[in-house]
């Protein structure tokens, strides 16, 4: 009964792990098309926006995106490693 037990904790925190994470990326992504939107308008009729400010917020995005995706891979990884313990 434990064992099982056991098995579905290790599974739910796997899965608790990848919803923040997924929320994350989709957050990241929201960042990404406003920055590029922006970086796109301002190419267009450069009207006194600051287009580095836009860059650095993409390249953040970017790297918000990116440290979501291995939040991610790291628990799946670690779910496989439970599975192969207990198999």
């Amino acid at each position: 009964m434990a064992f099982k037990l056991f098995r579905c904790d290790s599974i739910r925190a796997g899965m608790s792990i990848a919803g923040p994470a997924l929320g994350g990326m989709r957050d990241a992504q929201s960042r990404l098309e406003k920055a590029a939107e922006k970086i796109a308008a301002t190419s267009q009729s450069p009207d006194g926006n600051d287009s580095a400010t836009d860059m650095v917020e993409l390249l953040g995005a970017g790297h918000q995106f990116a440290a979501n995706a291995r939040v991610i891979q790291t628990a799946d990884e670690m779910q496989k490693r439970v599975i192969d313990i207990l198999a």
